[in-house]
């Protein structure tokens, strides 16, 4: 009896690697994009709700309050070197981006203020490549010196009424906020830990760091219904929401993508602005507000013959930026 040979196997070609990942990547990317679109309505509430003069205050009332419902609800704490990291990570995320963030509120227009983050994704690119270990992107600086551009024609608009301790404190809200989220992605979070959970960490250790200083600076005098609302807003939707979608996409997605993503805040910021105080906006800013958002949408793609070269080294080489 001859053997016969078996029938050769026919298999299905698989689908493409980038098919699925890419599909969910880009949920992940909208959903993050919900946290600075969020934060673009900081800068309404704060100069329309709360009491003026009081930004630590703000900052303070907007993290502990969050962070420890968070706690209540996930009943997860640090462990290990995690309450070090934690306390790092909230100060540099809360508890320097938050006070910095309602002083420029305060001292510049709404859509100055917020366009000052187009700082962030250059900062964040070359913090990655520095801290991470990521391969250079010459894409990512390149249009991160683009949203970088973009800042420049607003904050240099005639009618922006520029304080400069505004910009500067516009500008160091995006370098806490570039090296809180560099080194977020490097240290964590560990394994079994939820988004919500990690970000009442967070929200908590920057709301401690923030509340020596809030008592330094003072309590409002008087603290109306429509100043509650701001502060609830702020606390509930701004910090516990919009930090837990926030951490979610920083878990999955490279820094410089979601640094590119707070150039968001600028446009929500100035249609706000446009919708409830009536502001306007000079040509040239506008075409600053439109190369930030160009910038954004630049920064979640990864050229082609990138993609090449980065499948084609060996396993080990440096990572993808």
């Amino acid at each position: 009896m001859t053997a016969t040979a078996p029938p050769p196997r026919t298999t299905t070609p698989p689908l493409p690697a980038t098919a699925a990942p890419a599909t969910l990547r880009w949920r992940t990317t909208a959903l993050t994009a919900v946290t600075p679109v969020v934060w673009g309505t900081t800068y309404l509430v704060t100069t329309e709700l709360l009491p003026p003069g009081h930004p630590l205050f703000a900052a303070a009332a907007r993290a502990l309050p969050a962070g420890l419902l968070a706690l209540a609800l996930t009943r997860t704490l640090p462990r290990g070197s995690w309450w070090w990291r934690a306390a790092v990570l909230g100060v540099l995320n809360i508890g320097a981006f938050f006070p910095l963030l309602f002083i420029a509120a305060e001292r510049l227009p709404g859509g100055v203020a917020a366009t000052l983050g187009a700082a962030t994704p250059l900062v964040a690119t070359v913090l990655a490549v520095v801290v991470l270990g990521e391969r250079w992107s010459r894409w990512r600086l390149a249009w991160g010196t683009v949203g970088v551009l973009g800042v420049g024609f607003v904050v240099l608009g005639p009618d922006a009424a520029l304080d400069p301790v505004g910009i500067v404190a516009g500008l160091g809200g995006a370098a806490a906020m570039a090296l809180g989220v560099t080194l977020t992605k490097k240290w964590g979070p560990p394994p079994g830990v939820g988004p919500m959970a990690f970000a009442g960490w967070l929200l908590t250790a920057g709301g401690l760091a923030l509340v020596p200083l809030a008592l330094v600076e003072g309590v409002p005098a008087r603290i109306d219904g429509p100043a509650l609302g701001g502060y609830l807003w702020l606390g509930i939707v701004g910090g516990l929401v919009a930090y837990t979608l926030w951490f979610s996409g920083v878990r999955r997605l490279s820094v410089p993508a979601v640094a590119f993503l707070g150039l968001l805040s600028p446009l929500t910021a100035a249609v706000l602005g446009a919708m409830a105080l009536g502001q306007t906006l000079a040509p040239w800013q506008l075409v600053g507000f439109g190369l930030a958002l160009l910038a954004m949408l630049a920064g979640q793609v990864v050229p082609r013959r990138r993609r090449r070269a980065v499948a084609a080294e060996p396993h080990g080489s440096r990572r993808q930026a």
